[in-house]
């Protein structure tokens, strides 16, 4: 009987310790089901660039993100986005008349510009990766979208000395380029001339910045639909 009785609170123990060791692994899974984990992301940042179209709002899964009317040339800043496929809807602003929708895949960390472009008529997104690298000492990066719907080819130069950027037709954009610190005096060329279609004088580069200056308006235009260069700081 003593033997049975040691036996049996052996098995007992065995049994209590077994359900015990079940009991803490299940209650460590539904702790692990219950943490939901943050969603990885990257930025948006959207450029009205088509000049003659109407003020717009900005949806991305059908939620504005601007929070005044986004008119032509101006930009929001960079806002998180969710990885995967999102939708990005551009409306003309404070309705429900959409002009562009698009989807856009999003990756973990990446930066991404969304140009509005194109007359009103044939308005389209043009989508950018923006490489948004740290410029080394001294440095600044550029780059230059043409985005004037009816300028022919141009080349960027210095003010009557060497081309920074050449030949780039319409929808055309460089790579961030590092350039040094320091103010310039450009020009818009006629691409492979010295044709002057546009001065661009004091252009300040401010070291450790990143620039996008993007050729805007149309060739003839007047008052805000003219001829023009815009410039964003991108971080």
């Amino acid at each position: 009987m003593k033997t049975k009785s040691i036996s049996s609170l052996k098995f007992m123990a065995m049994l209590m310790i077994s359900l015990s060791t079940m009991f803490t692994f299940t209650a460590c899974s539904d702790d692990d089901d219950d943490v939901v984990p943050t969603p990885s992301q990257g930025r948006i940042m959207v450029i009205h660039a088509s000049p003659d179209a109407p003020a717009v709002d900005i949806l991305v899964n059908n939620n504005v993100v601007n929070t005044t009317d986004l008119e032509f040339p101006d930009h929001i800043g960079y806002v998180n986005i969710n990885t995967g496929t999102n939708n990005i809807k551009v409306n003309v602003a404070n309705t429900a008349t959409t002009v562009i929708d698009a989807n856009l895949t999003i990756v973990a960390n990446t930066n991404y510009s969304v140009f509005a472009i194109d007359s009103v008529s044939n308005i389209a997104p043009l989508v950018l990766t923006d490489d948004l690298s740290a410029p080394a000492a001294g440095k600044a990066h550029v780059r230059f979208i043409h985005l004037s719907p009816d300028a022919p080819a141009v080349d960027v130069a210095v003010t009557g000395g060497a081309v920074v950027f050449g030949n780039k037709i319409f929808t055309d954009a460089t790579a961030f380029t590092p350039l040094d610190a320091n103010t310039y005096n450009l020009e818009v060329r006629l691409a492979g001339t010295a044709n002057v279609v546009l001065p661009l004088p004091g252009i300040v580069l401010t070291a450790g910045k990143i620039y996008t200056v993007f050729a805007k308006g149309f060739v003839g235009g007047t008052g805000a639909q003219a001829l023009g260069a815009e410039i964003i700081v991108n971080n």
